[in-house]
């Protein structure tokens, strides 16, 4: 199955993070107790990994008011064996 990468960033504030963390919390979201927050780093984004069937599906689990600016990405482990497999990807 797929693996999927979802970044959703928010503002540098403290309304904003507080707000992002109300959104998780109200909709009643895993990707609250399961993200990865880097506030106290001063990056203002949270990051989870899913295995869902597709990007869309992977888009969906975002609450809606944070769906728009989130960045949904398929990830793989590179696997030396398969290496060429990856060099084809590109076109350039």
């Amino acid at each position: 199955m797929p693996r999927y990468l979802i970044e959703v960033p928010h503002r540098n504030s403290k309304k904003s993070c507080d707000l992002s963390v109300s959104i998780f919390k109200s909709t009643g979201s895993h990707f609250l107790t399961n993200a990865d927050f880097g506030c106290h780093d001063n990056v203002h984004k949270a990051w989870i990994k899913v295995e869902v069937d597709s990007k869309e599906e992977a888009r969906r689990i975002v609450p809606p008011p944070l769906r728009e600016n989130a960045k949904v990405i398929r990830v793989e482990k590179l696997v030396l064996e398969e290496i060429e497999k990856y060099k084809k990807l590109h076109k350039d």
